[in-house]
């Protein structure tokens, strides 16, 4: 038998995160060493799958399939196309920068609400994350990924609630009900999409008699199995109501903003650039893979749906105050763009939405983790509290504007192939949808730009007049995702040569070609 290499790549940072909360309550410093350590031997595990997997080979590789619940046909199975591996990697690449830049962000409080604040659990529960998301990834049985696409709600749930934003306005009190607030909602909205989805899933045992991903496509593919036109609509609404709030997708998307502003930023990182990428991930595994006609049908109300995400997230973030809560509205317009190119059905829009969920979790990070740095210094999320950082500190406000650049998508910046992408791939099958998307771009330019004047520029406030710059821990974090930025800005093509064959696969699963330019007309 083979190395079980994707087992391992889950199971390391499950064991990694029992061992660091086992570590003596006295041993806080070994226990974030640890949770390092663990995080980066899961990324050398990344790495091994990445190099292991073959874009031109098997649409499915590295596989392992066991008998696990035999009478409901449940089986442990897992296995990786192109788009799994990209967010397997962007998933392992991130975590250490998240531990690394969280590093002190769980030391013991003095206040009385914040007395429960250990060390070990914050550092366990992002690992915790970390083997839950990867498992997520690499799943291919439906009922699997379904228990691990729920179980990742308990561990962010307490890293929400328990760990919050210390750069909360108002009373130590508040700041606890705020963070208890954002947790729950956060916990609600996503329980809520997780049961409309047992109940698709298990409508999809009642139709297809297993939960294997492969086995049910092969038997759409050869007619062997034929859902009736309103089952596979149903299941098809089941699936993708629970992705749309994962994701999220406007309407439901309100929780993302309360979430992500009261925690602490490298745990806003986690939720936005990793935990939220499962469901757009998932809406190109599951529901184009298992219900291509119902995928078809529901195209025009979700295209809208995407449109209102990137229009509306963009002007919320043009009017925020708080910084970390406008990074959360141009996320849910970024995540638009994702949904956008996937459901455009042509090969350029969701290369492109892949290359934007790998993308967006870079600059994500980049732009969030430095504006952590940021609050860490001032003690403030509110724009109004700073002005003038670049004469005080030059590197975070370089390191920021990069950052901030990214997010609007600069040309020679790693996001912009994939919005490019994006619209091109919109454009060639619906064309005003790719118009009334580019509204989008013009936004991304005002709310990065007017965050960057207002804090960055301008006379130097008393408050920040003392600021620090970045530090060498600080630098170890941000270096790296800068000069990801730019090297996926300039030469994407490893990261397209190794989605594309999975792309044209899930082309091939909804029936559609990319429609052909009308040269005619063009003359």
């Amino acid at each position: 038998m083979s190395f079980p290499l994707l087992t391992a790549t889950a199971v390391l940072p499950a064991v990694g995160a029992i061992a660091t909360a086992a570590v003596p309550a006295a041993r806080r410093t070994a226990a974030k060493w640890l949770a390092l350590l663990v995080s980066l031997a899961t990324l050398g595990l990344a790495v091994t799958v990445l190099v292991r997997f073959d874009p031109d080979g098997d649409r499915y590789q590295l596989t392992e399939s066991h008998a696990w619940i035999k009478e409901f046909g449940v089986r442990y199975e897992l296995g990786v196309d192109g788009i799994a591996v990209a967010l397997l990697a962007l998933t392992a690449l991130l975590i250490p920068f998240i531990i690394l830049a969280g590093w002190h962000d769980a030391d013991p409080l003095e206040t009385k609400s914040s007395r429960w604040r250990p060390t070990q659990g914050f550092f366990a529960l992002i690992l915790a994350v970390e083997a839950m998301v990867i498992i997520s990834f690499e799943a291919t049985d439906v009922f699997l990924f379904y228990i691990f696409f729920e179980a990742m709600l308990i561990p962010m749930y307490f890293l929400i609630g328990g760990f919050g934003d210390r750069a909360h306005a108002g009373s130590d009190e508040n700041a606890s009900a705020q963070r208890s607030y954002a947790a729950v909602k956060f916990l609600l909205y996503n329980l809520v999409g997780g049961l409309i989805m047992l109940a698709a899933v298990i409508g999809l045992y009642v139709v297809a008699g297993n939960f294997s991903l492969q086995e049910i496509s092969a038997a759409r593919a050869d007619g062997s199995l034929d859902m009736a036109t309103n089952t596979e609509r149903l299941l098809f609404l089941g699936f993708f109501f629970a992705f749309a709030v994962k994701a999220p997708l406007w309407p439901l998307h309100t929780w993302l903003p309360n979430a992500m502003g009261e925690s602490t930023a490298p745990v806003a990182v986690l939720i936005t650039a990793v935990v939220d990428k499962v469901g757009t991930f998932a809406m190109l595994r599951f529901c184009l893979g298992l219900f291509p006609e119902a995928s078809d049908w529901a195209t025009p109300v979700i295209l809208v749906l995407a449109l209102i995400s990137i229009i509306y997230g963009a002007l919320l973030a043009v009017g925020q105050r708080d910084i970390k809560r406008l990074v959360a509205y141009a996320s849910i317009s970024h995540f638009g763009f994702i949904v956008l190119g996937i459901f455009a059905m042509t090969s350029q829009g969701q290369s492109g939405a892949t290359l934007y969920m790998v993308n967006h979790g870079i600059s994500t990070a980049a732009l969030m983790l430095v504006a952590g740095f940021l609050i860490s210094r001032r003690g403030s999320r509110l724009i109004a509290d700073y002005g003038g950082v670049q004469k005080v500190a030059p590197v975070l406000a370089g390191t920021f504007l990069i950052g901030g650049l990214a997010t609007l998508s600069l040309p020679g910046l790693a996001p912009f192939v994939s919005e490019f992408l994006v619209l091109v791939g919109a454009f060639a099958r619906y064309p005003v949808v790719g118009i009334i998307a580019t509204v989008g771009i013009v936004l991304a330019a005002l709310y990065t730009l007017v965050l960057y004047q207002r804090t960055m520029t301008g006379p130097v406030k008393a408050e920040v007049s003392a600021m620090p710059d970045l530090r060498v821990r600080e630098l170890v974090v941000v270096a790296p995702l800068i000069a990801l930025l730019i090297g996926l800005g300039v030469y994407p093509k490893p990261l397209t040569d190794l989605v594309n064959p999975a792309v044209e696969h899930t082309m091939s699963d909804v029936q559609k070609k990319d429609p052909q330019p009308d040269v005619e007309a063009a003359k």
